[in-house]
């Protein structure tokens, strides 16, 4: 039997036979194969993806606003460049999955605006623990850490990468929502979408949203209100002879204007060095907005890596003062016209006893503020420039400067306290000056701030006051910023001061200042001695660096409506510093 079988399997016959098994098996295969593939990449483009109401009315047009879909290079990435694995077996593991879809939309879990809100959360949460277990496999088809160059990159962007690929990180730990709504800023900045646990927030309903919406337009009319009530009051305060002195002055001297308390600066600066600094600025963007992750996309590498804002935002400050001083964030009352940003030229030096800094940038002319009648906050003062200086002790002065000491709750800023809060503060108002609203002050004066503001509490911490005695000894320590500030009205008054629980300003001891307007140029000099001789001074040292912010209040403002440079080093002849004080 087994020899016929033989025989017969190598019969020209049973040859035929196998022949045209395989290539009618062959065939089959390729059109099987064919098919199959045709089938799968058909389930692979924007047409199929969009075919249910359920994506074109809600993602789709969520995604088309994105740069993913438009951009300066053509280049588009759909559905399935973000949602489907590219190396086959995934793909098809995918595919297998995607039933689980064809179920809910046959019992229409997500078939309506309002279900598919309900879900959001819960769906978003399941595509980011899929993409954190997969190293975000999908972003890598088009982004590679080897591609990216600093050259191509923002500051902070290339040193974010840096960092993250030095960290072992995945691309969906820091961009979520860049194709869709921004439902992960429901999640607290800590808390980790990956640990498989239930959250029952849900994402605002566009119902929900609208209202929101208006009671925000609602906060924003009720900061303006307060905003003209706080300004009618201090103009009432300024004295009327003041103000129709200023007033007279700046007519009078449209080319020239030089106020001076006496001047310590000998004229010499053409050995000096100088260099141009961008003030940008700041709005509503508090301390607690920089270290908010929903407000400011770095607020974690602030806390958590100490990051400074100069780190990220050197070179970046005209572009973030345009979008701030426009309204388009951190700001609730623009003022239409006012620049976003100023250059200014700033030089440093020193002849061993004293320390010089002359500053000089372009006038900009009036622009009234539209909710102060007269259009002038500080009728007085056509400018005021303050300088602020740390030695290494205040809290956050290293990595922010000046906004070491802008709060949320001071005046003019969102959560600035009313009226009834302020009266009912008990002791706080024993220790610190509260009858005009809250001024900047150090968190080391404080037992806790709230920077998150969650469950809609107010951030800042003006009434969270240490006890007296601790800051009598952070005083003694030395743990504040010294304050130096030059008003060109009355004559060109110098003020020195400090910030510790509040901003406090004394007539200056031994500090002069001049400042002169001349061919629509001004230029602000200050020389102070290297050794303080006041309270609340900082004494400058060889080989110690030293942080330094300056602002200017320009064309009559005051408050917070003013512009200021990131934080910079200062140091005396040291070629480590960002501003060098050469002994001249």
């Amino acid at each position: 039997m087994i020899g016929r079988l033989w025989n017969w399997f190598w019969s020209p016959t049973a040859k035929y036979a196998w022949g045209t098994i395989f290539v009618v098996g062959g065939i089959s295969g390729i059109i099987f194969w064919g098919g199959f593939h045709t089938a799968m990449e058909a389930t692979n483009t924007l047409d199929f993806c969009i075919s249910c109401h359920e994506m074109e009315d809600n993602v789709y047009a969520e995604y088309k606003e994105t740069v993913h879909y438009q951009n300066r290079s053509g280049v588009r990435a759909t559905c399935s460049d973000c949602h489907v694995p590219d190396p086959w077996l995934y793909k098809v593991v995918r595919k297998i999955q995607a039933s689980n879809e064809l179920l809910h939309k046959a019992l229409g879990t997500i078939d309506t605006p309002e279900k598919f809100e309900d879900n959001r959360l819960r769906l978003a949460k399941n595509v980011w623990k899929a993409m954190k277990e997969t190293d975000s496999r999908e972003c890598r088809n088009c982004h590679t850490w080897d591609a990216m160059t600093d050259k191509k990159q923002k500051r902070r962007a290339w040193k974010r990468h840096a960092e993250a690929k030095e960290e072992g990180m995945t691309c969906i730990d820091c961009h979520k929502g860049i194709a869709h709504r921004a439902v992960h800023k429901l999640l607290d900045e800590d808390e980790d979408p990956y640990d498989g646990k239930p959250d029952s927030r849900r994402l605002p309903s566009k119902a929900a949203e609208a209202a929101a919406k208006a009671a925000a337009e609602a906060e924003v009319a009720a900061a303006k209100a307060e905003a003209d009530r706080m300004a009618a009051e201090a103009a009432a305060k300024a004295k009327a002879e003041a103000e129709q002195k200023a007033a007279e002055a700046a007519a009078a001297k449209t080319t020239e204007m030089a106020v001076a308390s006496g001047s310590g600066d000998d004229g010499n600066w053409d050995n000096v060095a100088g260099q141009d600094i961008v003030m940008l600025y700041p709005g509503q963007a508090s301390l607690e907005w920089v270290l908010n992750g929903r407000d400011h996309g770095g607020g974690r590498a602030v806390r958590r890596a100490g990051d400074r804002c100069a780190e990220c935002h050197k070179g970046e400050e005209a572009d973030m003062g345009k979008k701030i001083v426009t309204g388009e964030k951190a700001e609730a009352t623009p003022i239409p016209g006012k620049r976003g940003s100023i250059k200014v030229n700033v030089k440093a030096k020193h002849d061993g006893e004293n320390l010089t800094l002359r500053f000089q940038w372009p006038d900009a002319g009036h622009t009234p503020v539209p909710f102060v009648d007269g259009g002038k906050m500080d009728p007085a003062n056509q400018i005021k420039l303050a300088v602020m200086f740390d030695d290494g002790k205040v809290e956050m002065a290293e990595q922010a400067g000046c906004w070491a000491t802008c709060h949320n709750d001071s005046r003019y800023m969102p959560d600035a306290p009313k009226a009834d809060a302020l009266g009912a503060a008990g002791d706080v108002g024993k220790i610190i000056d509260i009858a005009d609203g809250i001024t900047k002050y150090v968190n080391d004066s404080r037992t806790e701030l709230e920077y998150k503001g969650k469950n809609k509490k107010p951030r800042g911490a003006w009434d969270k006051l240490v006890e007296k005695a601790e800051l009598d000894s952070k005083m003694a320590e030395g743990v504040f910023m010294d304050l130096i500030r030059f008003k060109s009205g009355e004559g060109g008054k110098t003020e020195s001061g400090h910030i510790l629980a509040e901003r406090v300003m004394t007539t200056a001891d031994k500090i002069t200042s001049n400042g002169v307007l001349t061919d629509g140029v001004w230029t602000v000099t200050i020389t102070r001695p290297l050794k303080a001789t006041q309270a609340g001074g900082v004494s400058f040292e060889p080989g110690t660096l030293y942080t330094m912010g300056f602002a200017i209040h320009d064309d009559y403002t005051s408050a917070r409506f003013h512009h200021v440079s990131l934080e910079y080093r200062l140091g005396l002849d040291n070629a480590d510093a960002e501003i060098n004080a050469i002994k001249q």
